[in-house]
């Protein structure tokens, strides 16, 4: 079967969802492809226990609509995966989004037609051709599994914190083991912990987990916010990492011991980012890095409670500076520790050799397990994309393009590929800023562009090689002076293997980075050809 439409968009979380509500405005027919049975994103496949946004739910939400955002609820300041979902739900059902969202259709390829400058996309079931091709496939939507020898082998429940099941898992009274300390492992060991009769905790390498400071939401607080959401809203969209949170304007080392270790303190029972940004200079210094770091390793110590397991748990802060990969949070994960039904493997010490029947071996020894829990994160940024049979001008594929790592222009547009956008493509803030702030920038970018082309009479619209390559040094450049550019992670593809090694995200500010944007479409699209 084949269809007609003007855009295709391919996802339906929060980047797929809001380029149907906005890009439908332009009188353009639209059609959104989800390859999951319902639509959420990250926030539908990651269903696992305990699954939590890492950003404020005041400032994790659409700001398109004031009346949306005066009459929804949160409950929590950083909310959980169900009321994610719900919100994501409610968004679908007040704009009548769901009449053009086609779930359980995985998108196989995308294919560009010069000649009739137009896309051909696949499903297993359905053809469409459309102008424009919309990307909001996500960051973070593309599993990682390792590659431990046997994992078809076992026998028990396998399941990985990406694809959980919908109906939920019941583990109660279980022997559970859990692969991976990062964001998703942190939350899922925290939650499980109480449940399960005995949980291991198989850790690659100890990953900085700071407090959240979670909390329900008193109504004062929701009346205060309310109130002030303009203001709070262009300062974010002017901040570092589109949040209303800065850096302080102090270097951590001009200042007393004593004065820093009480800045650190407040930050640390306040919660969130406020760690990382108590000085100005944590993430760009490595001697002020270590200060915070030996705050961080102090309160490892504070609160586990057996000497040995606490050093395990602290990451070298020369090899992984506070904040040189992902920082987690969470509120419980470090005294779960504690608990007589909780053992940590370190398996820097003791490698996993195999996955057998029974469980896992380990060069110490052999657990027996009735569940693994496979938390080693994603293929980030890219890997959606690569998935995806794409081919622009001349049959070029995107696994072609981006062979030594990605090349876009503002990580929104590539050469080579006319009238596809992406959204929080590699290049841009993304990962390293408030996803929702960003998908929804580069959707009101994406949306001006297209109306106009439309408004001009012109066909197509693509990046310049000039454009992308220039944008290329801009992003290293961005990034290279920080303590992230030397930290092996999945920031730089690090976790994949043959991966080609690049910086997939801009640092150098969400407020910089729309200026950019901004002057890219005040002066005519100078770094886009255009016919």
């Amino acid at each position: 079967m084949s269809k007609q439409v003007d855009v295709v968009i391919i996802g339906a979380g929060f980047g797929g969802l809001y380029a149907l509500h906005k890009i439908r405005q332009l009188g353009l027919k639209c059609q959104v492809l989800e390859a999951g049975d319902d639509i959420g994103g990250t926030w539908q496949w990651n269903s696992y226990p305990g699954a939590r946004c890492d950003v404020e739910s005041f400032q994790y939400s659409y700001s398109f609509d004031e009346d949306l955002e005066q009459e929804w609820e949160w409950r929590e300041r950083y909310a959980a995966q169900p009321e994610i979902l719900a919100y994501l739900r409610h968004v679908a059902q007040r704009y009548q989004l769901l009449r053009d969202v086609c779930c359980n259709s995985r998108v196989e390829s995308a294919v560009y037609d010069e000649g009739a400058s137009l896309w051909t996309v696949k499903t297993a079931d359905q053809h469409y051709h459309c102008r424009f091709l919309v990307s909001a496939v996500g960051c973070l939507s593309t599993p990682n599994m390792p590659g431990i020898p046997g994992l078809d082998e076992f026998r028990g429940q396998l399941l990985h914190t990406g694809q959980w099941p919908r109906e939920g898992v019941d583990l109660t009274g279980k022997r559970v083991g859990v692969i991976g300390t990062g964001s998703s492992g942190v939350q899922v060991i925290s939650d499980i912990a109480g449940q399960v009769d005995q949980l291991y905790v198989f850790q690659r390498t100890p990953h900085w987990v700071a407090m959240a400071g979670n909390r329900p939401l008193g109504e004062d607080e929701k009346r205060t916010v309310k109130n002030n959401y303009r203001k709070m809203r262009a300062f974010m969209q002017q901040s570092l990492l589109g949040m209303n949170v800065a850096p302080g304007a102090k270097s951590a080392l001009e200042v007393s011991d004593d004065e820093r270790w009480q800045t650190y303190e407040k930050a640390w029972e306040l919660g969130g980012p406020a760690l990382l940004m108590s000085y100005n200079d944590l993430l760009v210094n490595m001697e002020a890095n270590k200060t915070a770091a030996a705050f961080m390793k102090a309160k490892i110590r504070e609160i586990v409670k057996d000497p040995a397991i606490a050093e395990a748990l602290i990451p070298d802060e020369d090899t992984y500076p506070l904040g040189g990969r992902r920082m987690v949070q969470d509120d419980n994960y470090y005294a779960t520790f504690n608990r007589d039904n909780v053992t940590l493997v370190d398996t820097l010490k003791h490698p996993i050799t195999a996955i057998t029947r029974r469980g896992i071996n380990t060069g110490s020894g052999d657990y027996d397990l009735d569940v693994i829990i496979i938390a080693t994160g994603f293929d980030a940024v890219t890997g959606t994309l690569k998935k995806i049979d794409i081919r622009g001008r001349d049959g070029l594929s995107i696994q072609d393009k981006w062979q030594e790592g990605p090349l876009t222009y503002l990580g929104v547009a590539m050469a080579g590929f006319p009238n596809l956008f992406m959204v929080t493509g590699p290049g841009s803030p993304s990962v390293l800023s408030n996803m929702v702030l960003s998908v929804e920038q580069h959707v009101d970018w994406i949306a001006d562009a297209i109306a106009w082309m439309v408004r001009h009479g012109h066909v197509s619209m693509e990046a310049s090689e000039s454009a992308e390559t220039n944008w290329a040094d801009k992003v290293v450049e961005a990034a290279r002076p920080t303590v992230l550019f030397n930290t092996r992670s999945w920031y730089h593809g690090s976790n994949i293997a043959g991966k080609p090694k690049r910086f997939l995200a801009y640092l150098g500010g969400v407020g910089p980075y729309r200026a950019e944007c901004d002057a890219e479409q005040d002066a005519g699209y100078p770094g886009f050809q255009v016919n």
